[in-house]
């Protein structure tokens, strides 16, 4: 067991998804120091050093021994070339509503309005995800079979593109955490939504909890304690005012990027799950 351990990490690892509800007791940590995110020679370490030092996170489910926390996503990459026109939306968002952090490495985004390349770099320029299912406990003797399971009904993909359209706001179930996210909502869904029915049927067989009825496929860029969201709708729906024609719909695409993989991850540990197939 303890070899096992050793292998997957800490059994209480926490979710970068809004899809579980986010409680327990945690003691909390001041955030880094800004001068921090630019140390003199490489921005690696320090990310590497926020991701294990950022003690404003709040498990999303009770630590048991031996449980290890389960997440399927795709993996997405914003294109360097649309980063400064998302830089300017989290710029104003973060002037008109405090609290808001960057995911996963829980800076305050208020620390970073005066230098605009630290923003970018610390907000934008990191791997993101859309979880195409709950991340949930699972036990030592479930891995194998889930693992397996989804690259039997997930191993052969097509290429295909994923186009961010919209920015949204989500809240968690238990509302203790509200998200600034960018959605998808075109190019993509249907694939997407095909893919989260796969992962729903390997749940479904290992008695885990399915993913919600109306998924919206998304990635999250930033987020704020507590349920802040009507303030927060306030700001996304000015934004959006400018992009929206008369049906409702986006006029045009904040970005978009290549599906690649499907990635499941238990603990600290992380398995390619499809090939893909064509150009």
């Amino acid at each position: 067991m303890e070899a096992l351990i050793a292998s997957y990490g800490d059994t209480s690892s926490d979710s970068d998804s809004e899809s579980q509800p986010s409680i327990n007791n945690q003691s909390s940590l001041p955030p880094p120091p800004i001068h921090l995110l630019n140390p003199p020679n490489t921005l690696g370490a320090t990310f590497d050093y926020l991701e294990c030092n950022s003690g404003s996170r709040i498990r999303s489910f009770p630590h048991i021994q031996g449980n290890y926390a389960l997440h399927v996503y795709i993996p997405v990459f914003i294109p360097s070339e649309r980063k400064k026109e998302l830089t300017q939306f989290l710029k104003k968002a973060t002037s008109l509503v405090p609290g808001l952090h960057v995911v996963d490495i829980d800076v305050p985004l208020h620390m970073l309005l005066k230098d605009e390349e630290k923003m970018v770099q610390a907000a934008l320029g990191r791997e993101f995800h859309i979880s195409l299912g709950r991340t949930v406990p699972i036990r030592v003797h479930q891995i194998d079979s889930v693992v397996a399971m989804l690259r039997q009904k997930l191993q052969f993909q097509k290429r295909y593109l994923i186009d961010f359209n919209k920015w949204e706001v989500f809240v968690n179930d238990d509302k203790t955490r509200t998200f600034l996210s960018v959605e998808n909502t075109t190019g993509g869904l249907a694939e997407i939504t095909k893919q989260i029915q796969a992962v729903n049927q390997v749940y479904k067989l290992h008695n885990l909890p399915e993913f919600y009825k109306d998924p919206r496929p998304h990635i999250s860029i930033a987020w704020a304690v507590g349920d802040i969201s009507q303030s927060l709708k306030r700001v996304v729906e000015g934004e959006m005012k400018t992009h929206i024609n008369v049906e409702g719909l986006s006029t045009r695409s904040m970005f978009t990027c290549k599906f690649s993989n499907i990635v499941c991850k238990v603990g600290n540990k992380t398995y390619n799950i499809c090939g893909l197939q064509g150009q």
